[in-house]
Parts: C-alpha cells; sequence; structure tokens
C-alpha cells in the first residue's frame, strides 16, 4: 500500500487507488469554524479559525476527532485562513509564522493518530462512532488570496486588476511549500473563485517541486460559472492540465448547484470529482455573518447525495455550517449505497 508522507514522492500516491481501496468514494469532512465554536472557541478575529492555532490547537484536535468518528476519511486541516502575512500582520515573526502552518498539518495527524489508537481492524460502531481501520488522509487547506484579506472576496473573485499571476504566486509560494514539507498527504486548494488564481496554483505546483499531490475546489453562486464569473469548464482545464492536481471539484456552495456543476465539470476532465457543499446558507459578507435560515436541513442535504454520485462525484463531504451530524449522515448513505445495488429514482 502506497503511503505518502512529507518526503513522499507525489507520484506514489494515486486517488483512483485510494478511492478503489474505499469501495470508489470518500467522505471529507464537514465544517471547521461553527463547531470550534461550538466547543468554546472565539474567532471574533481576521484570522478566523487560523487564530486557534495559537490559542487552542486542543480544540481543532477535537473537532478532526469528531469528523473521524463520524465516518470522515479525509481531514482538511485548519490552515485555510493561515497566511505567513496573517500572522506577521499580528505580530509574529516569519519563523512562528511558518511554524503554525506546520502545526496545523501535525494538528490533524495527531488527531488520526488517536483515532486509530481508538479504533478495531474490523468495522465497528459504538455510541453512533464509526470505529475502523481505514485509511485516513490529511489535507491541507490553502484559501485564497480573498480569505486572507477577509472582505469576502473569495466570495465575489474580484482582486482587481493589481493583483496579477505574480502577485498571486508570491503571495502563496512560501505557504505552499511550508505546508507541503509538513506531512499532509495532499493540499486542498479551496474556494478558488477564479481562473487566474488556479493558474497561479498550478504554476507553483510545477515550478516549485511540490512534493505531495493536491486537488482544486472552486465555488460558485449561480450552479453556472465560478463566482468571479469566468469559465468553470475553462478553470477545470487548468486543473486538469496540472498533472500534480489529482482530483477537482466545488466547495463552499449552496447543494442545489451541484449536480449542474459536477456535469459540466464532467465534460473536461476524467479527473476524480470532489464536492463539499456548504448548509446552503447565506453569507453576508457585509455583516460577517451567515444569515440564519436560509439553508438545508441535515436530511435535505443529505438527500442530494445519491443525485451527486450518480452525477459521477466520487469525493462528498461538507463545508461551511456543516456539522459531524452532517458527515455522519453522508457517510451512511454513501456505505449503504456501496454495499447494496440503491434502484435509481426516476
Amino acid at each position: 500500500m502506497h503511503h505518502t508522507n512529507g518526503n513522499g514522492n507525489f507520484a506514489s500516491f494515486s486517488m483512483e487507488e485510494f478511492l478503489k481501496k474505499s469501495k470508489g468514494y470518500a467522505v471529507i469532512d464537514g465544517g471547521l469554524a461553527t463547531e470550534l465554536e461550538r466547543h468554546g472557541a472565539d474567532l471574533h478575529d481576521p484570522l478566523w479559525s487560523g487564530k486557534c492555532l495559537i490559542s487552542s490547537p486542543h480544540l481543532i484536535r477535537t473537532v478532526h476527532l469528531d469528523y473521524l468518528e463520524a465516518g470522515a476519511d479525509i481531514l482538511i486541516t485548519a490552515s485555510y485562513q493561515a497566511t505567513i502575512q496573517g500572522f506577521m500582520a499580528k505580530g509574529l515573526s516569519e519563523k512562528e509564522s511558518e511554524a503554525l502552518l506546520a502545526k496545523s498539518v501535525s494538528i490533524a495527524c495527531e488527531a488520526r493518530d488517536m483515532y486509530y489508537e481508538r479504533s478495531s481492524e474490523g468495522s465497528c460502531i459504538e455510541d453512533g462512532r464509526v470505529l475502523n481501520k481505514r485509511k485516513i488522509l490529511v489535507a491541507a487547506s490553502v484559501g485564497s488570496y480573498g480569505a486572507y484579506l477577509a472582505d469576502g472576496s473569495e466570495y465575489d473573485g474580484n482582486y482587481g486588476d493589481s493583483v496579477t499571476l505574480a502577485t498571486l504566486k508570491e503571495f502563496h509560494r512560501r505557504r505552499v511549500q511550508v505546508l507541503a514539507e509538513a506531512g499532509a498527504d495532499l493540499i486542498a486548494f479551496e474556494t478558488i473563485p477564479n481562473k487566474i488564481e488556479a493558474q497561479a496554483f498550478a504554476e507553483l505546483l510545477d515550478e516549485d517541486d511540490i512534493k505531495i499531490p493536491a486537488w482544486f475546489a472552486f465555488n460558485s453562486k449561480d450552479g453556472v460559472n465560478v463566482v468571479s464569473g469566468d469559465s468553470l469548464v475553462e478553470c477545470t482545464l487548468v486543473a486538469n492540465s496540472c498533472k500534480k492536481v489529482v482530483a477537482v471539484g466545488i466547495n463552499c456552495t449552496p447543494p442545489r448547484f451541484i449536480s449542474a456543476l459536477i456535469l459540466s465539470m464532467k465534460k473536461v476532465t476524467s479527473k476524480p470529482l470532489l464536492i463539499y457543499p456548504n448548509s446552503g446558507e447565506t453569507y453576508d459578507a457585509d455583516r460577517k455573518e451567515w444569515v440564519e435560515s436560509t439553508g438545508v436541513s441535515n436530511e435535505d442535504f443529505v438527500s442530494y447525495v445519491n443525485v451527486w454520485r450518480e452525477a459521477g462525484a466520487s469525493l462528498i463531504g461538507g463545508c461551511c455550517r456543516t456539522t459531524p451530524d452532517t458527515i455522519r449522515a453522508i457517510h451512511k448513505v454513501l456505505s449503504a449505497g456501496s454495499s447494496t445495488a440503491v434502484p435509481s429514482k426516476d
């Protein structure tokens, strides 16, 4: 069995092989920020969940463990909003900032180790907790430039003319290197709002001899294009042409848009497709808060899962405002579907 680590060659990791071993699908974890708050973290800070890397790493580990016990096969690290520039603006040194990035990966790896200690060789469910020795991947999260700006621009992808391909590569370069060397299995480039940032990530992966593979996840607010208005098909082609990208898909997007997005991506790539939508609630960027009651219930969210599988998604989880309960329900639907042939609903 191929294992990757910080020093492994990316070629030794095959997403297809990982998926084949896990019955053709894998479960990605769910939302982090709301879960951290539920455990008592205070996230009123431009660093958002990145702040917890400094103040309460144990809470991050607890949330990771909750997701593993809910059946997640892939943990995404708490580094979405963690950037060297953001930490340094808070007065940390470059070295301290890099150490915090690496810490986000080691916390997820610790949670995985703790889970392995608790789990049995066979498949077992105790008090509703899934406990089994399956292969679990740690994906190091890289948020967009807009996530660092914390002004909502990751939801519209409009960075203005002064932000060029070179600006974006310069901004992300060191962070990607640090995360790639910290022991994660892959890098998750998340909530990519436009084509230029996808190009920046693809070029960094190729030019900087990054030793682990990556996935690209775009976001959409209309079910057709990515949020900037760039063509999803063109963005998918950028991901498709990069050998180190082992899966491509959509995150942080309302569930109702997902099926159409999967179908349009499937036309231009044969890479595995991943989707982890938000709960469907609307984010008010001016007030910096989620608008309650605009989302779908866990039942409704999960009712989409078989539709997404049939459309071609093989990695499925949740983004903002989804919980371990959402992930537990996704795990249930997928494991039921893989052991019995589910008749398709007309």
